[in-house]
């Protein structure tokens, strides 16, 4: 079963990359962005798609890192405080409740 399973995985993987891959051969023409001031930049179409995709996770992932720092300085202030970290139930999956004090 376990097999099966990264049989499975591999072969979705596979699948994902060969349908990337055949978006990317199938978008090479030349593309312009119009930036301010007359500047343009000119590239394949696919690395005009691609940079705005990891420009796009990049700008998720700086706005999530305040509630990250701010869950690690709670988590570091309970534990140096002797309370037990809240910790998701793992049979329902709920998240646990977080005291308002903190």
């Amino acid at each position: 079963m376990k097999q099966l399973l990264w049989l499975l995985k591999w072969i979705l993987k596979a699948a994902i990359f060969f349908t990337l891959f055949a978006f990317a051969l199938n978008n090479q023409q030349d593309t312009t962005v119009h930036f301010f001031f007359g500047t343009q930049w000119r590239a394949p179409q696919v690395l005009v798609v691609l940079t705005a995709f990891a420009a796009g996770v990049a700008v998720g992932v700086l706005g999530m890192v305040p509630r990250w720092w701010q869950h690690r300085r709670s988590a570091g202030q309970a534990q140096a405080a002797g309370q037990p970290t809240a910790v998701a139930d793992p049979s329902t999956g709920t998240p646990p409740a977080i005291p308002h004090g903190l």
